[in-house]
Formats: structure tokens, sequence, C-alpha cells
């Protein structure tokens, strides 16, 4: 039985979304990213295991080392459907910011 994982489920975790802070601007060993928490590395383990399986990561073998970097399509296509809220939110801040900057208060 495959296990699908939900990609807003596994970024629902804040230290799953420090990894892929981490991974961003560089592709990092597990140990290099266990290095950046106070957990322990099986955690670390579990967490690179749950992004891998959501394709967020990309695994990459260097030899005996195996890299994880961002899988930025993956990444795309999550900022794509969050997108439209996005702007909904940014015009409803628009329209309360003009309405606040032409209130009154009554004296």
């Amino acid at each position: 039985m495959i296990l699908r994982r939900d990609v807003f489920q596994a970024i629902a975790d804040p230290t799953r979304r420090a990894i892929l802070i981490l991974v961003a601007s560089q592709s990092m060993t597990a140990g290099a990213i266990a290095a950046n928490f106070d957990t322990a590395r099986p955690t670390v383990s579990k967490h690179l295991q749950i992004l891998t399986e959501c394709e967020l990561l990309l695994q990459q073998q260097n030899g005996r080392e195996v890299y994880y970097e961002i899988n930025a399509k993956k990444m795309k296509e999550v900022a794509d459907f969050i997108e439209p809220f996005r702007n909904m939110w940014d015009d409803r801040f628009n329209k309360l910011e003009a309405i606040m900057k032409n209130y009154k208060p009554e004296k």
C-alpha cells in the first residue's frame, strides 16, 4: 500500500517549514540539516521522509551522501494554489486601509 501524504499537512509543521527554508538556498545532507535543530536525528529523518514523500524535497545521491534539495516545481504548485487567497486578502486589507484613512471619529 502506497501512503500519499498531503502537502499542506506536511507544511503545517513548523519544523518541516524550517527544513524547507534551510534547503531553499542550497542542498544539504540529513546530518547538516539535523545540526540546525535541537531534536534527535531520527526525528529530523522522519520530517525529511515526509517532505520527500510529498515531493517538496528531492534526494540526490552523491557518493555515499544523500543531499536534499527543494523541489521548485512542487513549491510552485503550492504557491499557485495559495495565490488567489493571498490576492483576496490583500484586496480586503487595502479596502480596510482606505476606509480607515477616511475615518473621522466623532467628538
